[in-house]
């Protein structure tokens, strides 16, 4: 299940991940990202999806059911915190190398974990993978760059009209933008804005 990921940025993040992956592969889902975020009270960000790339409201209510006893019987986190979990979003973030040959053809920004060029951000064109590196079409570069995976900190998707008709274009039928606005009305979720994704959280209001 780890092979190949780039799932957390902290090693109590990792962590995490290594406890709840499992879980959540038995019921068909791939976690995307984990996050810890806040202070006063903290929200665990799960971010997952099935295989084909959907992930509706009600995978989103299952797979917290399953992961919430796991995290009381290893009680992980100290402090009070919340549990977040969501699909990826339209703008997702690209965590695993899979994501980057999914996504060729479309903006991404990507940070990486040092300095190339007097730089760590870049954005570019996704191409494709090679290897172990992603190929990315830069902004000011005339042959496409050839990255290893595992300099990568953090990548997402850029927000563009043509990801957005890509991502509309993708989505089964009665899924989860229909089922979110549907949760939305009777009042059983709530969209929680957050500083790393402003756009797609996804609460469960219970």
């Amino acid at each position: 299940i780890l092979e190949n990921c780039l799932l957390t940025i902290t090693p109590f993040e990792n962590n995490l991940f290594e406890m709840l992956a499992p879980a959540a592969h038995d019921l068909g889902y791939e976690i995307v990202r984990i996050r810890l975020m806040g202070s006063k009270r903290q929200t665990l960000q799960i971010m997952a999806e099935r295989e084909d790339g959907s992930m509706n409201s009600g995978d989103c209510a299952l797979l917290s059911r399953a992961i919430s006893p796991i995290l009381e019987a290893n009680d992980p986190i100290a402090a009070e915190y919340y549990l977040e979990v969501s699909s990826p979003g339209i703008d997702r973030p690209l965590t695993r190398l899979k994501d980057f040959e999914r996504w060729a053809g479309y903006k991404a920004k990507i940070e990486l974990d040092r300095m190339v060029d007097g730089k760590k951000r870049f954005t570019g064109d996704l191409v494709g993978v090679e290897d172990d590196n992603i190929q990315v079409d830069l902004e000011g570069e005339d042959e496409t760059a050839l990255i290893p995976f595992a300099w990568i900190h953090n990548a997402k998707l850029v927000l563009t009209d043509e990801l957005i008709r890509a991502s509309l274009a993708r989505r089964p039928k009665n899924d989860e933008l229909e089922e979110i606005e549907a949760g939305i009305e009777s009042g059983e979720l709530e969209l929680n804005a957050t500083d790393d994704n402003p756009d797609n959280s996804l609460e469960n209001g219970e």
